[in-house]
């Protein structure tokens, strides 16, 4: 059988190939060297008849198509040559047709035109005109030779092609039939020698797969099922481990989800302690301040005449200090709130947000000269109103405070949609002081200055606390270092009203954050 399949197979891909030869052969040379003969012969016919038109009218314009004609002639002719260059009948025929169309331009059409002259025409003489018809004549004689040489080409071909898919048919059709009964023969012998083995493993491996977990798997057969049979076996020995395995997991993970529980019931209850915590430091604290405040100032009022300037400056450092104080308690306790007390779950218009936190930063907009560039319709999104107010007048507040001293405060705030990640992308540009790349993380640590309090003002809390406002929304922010021109924060916030933020995300970037600090005022 072998034997036959590779004669059956070298039979076939000779007539393949020869299929393709002429399949060729008819489209690629014949079927195209017929529409070169048309085209040769309609030059012939454009010659024939400007040189008429010509010798009857005297008008130049009718020698155009004569000379085209030429052109067309030549350039079909190369074509003729170069697609039937290998058949030497052919060949004939078209050196025929241009012996035949050289002689007619010699002997008549050439001399008739000498003969004419332009602007004067005349009548052609009856001898002439039929001298000319019998020349050309002659040229359509060989014509339809010529074309009765290229339709019998064709016809060859396409009777070779039609030899040669009969053959290949016949031959495909005596291997199908071959495979046919080879394959009638193996099913038999793979029944007799395969299938009752293969069957008695289908049985255990069910029998396996409902659950019978300590049934062994054997079976009688040749060495290739029982090599299969063992490897099933190994596999069920396998399984059985990886389940004594899962088990013994899942009793774990039950006994972790256990204390998982039972830690976050203690974390509710620390963070509870923690906010009751926040409440009585916020008066506890600030009222000690507020009392050293105005004893100060009232001790520097009472004995401001007694008092030299050293002590009346550190009167004013202390009062300075429980200003300063007060103010930091107030941005801890705002800090630690977010998410937590403020957690509205409305639908807010950024627009709106944005005008808002502008009018808040009136004064310090207008003491600068600050310009601010907002863009047209500021996208609405589900978030709480006061927490968007407080991001941006940090935001835009940041870019007033740190504007350059040498050039007018300028503030371009823009938003884009990005619809694949479903997110707003906004971006707060100045073009003041800029952030250094190595601080573009840092500067949202809590309490993380980059400069001194004499320069400019504040507790370090605004940044931090932007990003605390943000991926409790559920968004992103960071630092544009490839900014050159000052400063270009970025933040995204969920389109999707259905978004829900990560209060866990700022939850632990909070506590990282207060933690990081602890541990500076420690050192």
């Amino acid at each position: 059988m072998v034997l036959l399949v590779v004669a059956g197979t070298v039979v076939g891909a000779r007539l393949l190939g020869r299929t393709a030869d002429v399949t060729d052969q008819l489209a690629d040379r014949l079927q195209p060297a017929r529409t070169q003969t048309y085209r040769l012969q309609a030059a012939l016919v454009s010659q024939e008849s400007g040189v008429r038109g010509y010798a009857i009218t005297a008008d130049r314009q009718f020698l155009e198509p004569y000379a085209r004609g030429k052109r067309d002639e030549a350039r079909a002719a190369a074509q003729l040559r170069a697609l039937i260059g290998d058949q030497p009948r052919l060949m004939a025929d078209l050196k025929a047709v241009q012996r035949e169309a050289a002689d007619w331009r010699r002997a008549y059409a050439d001399p008739l035109v000498d003969e004419v002259t332009p602007g004067e025409p005349r009548a052609i003489a009856e001898a002439n005109a039929e001298r000319g018809k019998e020349v050309f004549d002659q040229i359509r004689t060989v014509w339809a030779a010529q074309n009765a040489d290229l339709a019998q080409a064709v016809a060859d071909g396409k009777a070779e092609l039609d030899s040669s898919r009969t053959v290949r048919t016949v031959i495909l059709g005596a291997m199908v039939a071959v495979f046919l009964l080879a394959g009638v023969a193996l099913a038999f012998l793979v029944r007799a020698l395969v299938a009752r083995p293969l069957e008695a493993l289908r049985v255990s491996s069910r029998q396996v797969a409902r659950g019978d977990f300590d049934h062994v798997i054997t079976v009688d057969g040749p060495a290739d099922l029982r090599a299969v049979a063992a490897d099933v076996e190994g596999m069920r020995q396998q399984i059985v481990e990886e389940l004594g395995a899962s088990r013994r997991q899942r009793d774990a993970l039950t006994q972790q989800a256990d204390e998982l529980d039972a830690q976050a019931v203690e974390l509710r209850r620390s963070n509870a302690e923690l906010e009751q915590f926040a409440y009585v430091a916020s008066h506890d604290l600030q009222e000690p301040l507020r009392k050293v405040a105005s004893f100060c100032q009232l001790l520097e009022k009472r004995y401001a005449d007694t008092l030299d300037d050293r002590a009346k400056q550190y009167i004013d450092f202390a009062v300075d200090g429980a200003k300063r104080m007060q103010v930091l308690i107030n941005d801890l306790l705002t800090f630690s709130r977010v998410g937590r007390l403020n957690d509205a779950r409305v639908p807010v218009d950024l627009d709106q947000a944005l005008t808002k936190a502008l009018a808040n930063l009136d004064t310090s907009v207008r003491d600068t000269g600050a310009l601010i560039e907002r863009p047209e319709g500021l996208p609405e999104i589900v978030g709480d109103p006061t927490l968007l107010t407080m991001l941006w007048q940090n935001l835009v507040g940041n870019a007033v405070k740190f504007h350059h001293p040498e050039r007018t405060p300028r503030i371009q705030i823009t938003c884009e949609e990005d619809e694949s990640s479903g997110t707003w992308s906004f971006s707060v540009t100045d073009n003041g002081i800029g952030i250094p790349e190595e601080f573009a993380e840092k500067v949202f640590v809590i309490f993380q200055r980059l400069h001194g309090r004499d320069a400019y003002g504040g507790t370090g809390i605004g940044l931090a606390l932007c990003k605390k406002i943000v991926e409790h929304h559920g968004g992103h922010i960071w630092i544009d270092s490839g900014y050159a021109g000052g400063a270009r924060l970025c933040f995204t916030l969920p389109s999707d009203a259905d978004a829900d933020a990560d209060p866990d995300v700022a939850a632990d970037t909070a506590e990282d954050t207060v933690s990081r600090t602890e541990e500076k005022a420690l050192t």
